[in-house]
């Protein structure tokens, strides 16, 4: 059996959890509002999307 022959250091062991975060997710101003949405969303405060009002927000 594979026994480590040294103790990994926290440094190394950081460097190799460093691609296993979360990434940050984008947000952009709606073009109607300016309240932030995700790209290529639909505007969860006007439901407008790309211009025009899709949703009918009350």
């Amino acid at each position: 059996m594979a026994v480590p022959k040294r103790k990994t250091s926290p440094s190394k062991r950081g460097m190799r959890r460093s691609h296993d975060s979360l990434p940050i997710e984008a947000y952009q101003e709606c073009s109607n509002c300016g309240e932030l949405k995700r790209p290529h969303h639909v505007c969860a405060a006007c439901g407008h999307y790309n211009g025009r009002e899709i949703l009918a927000v009350a």
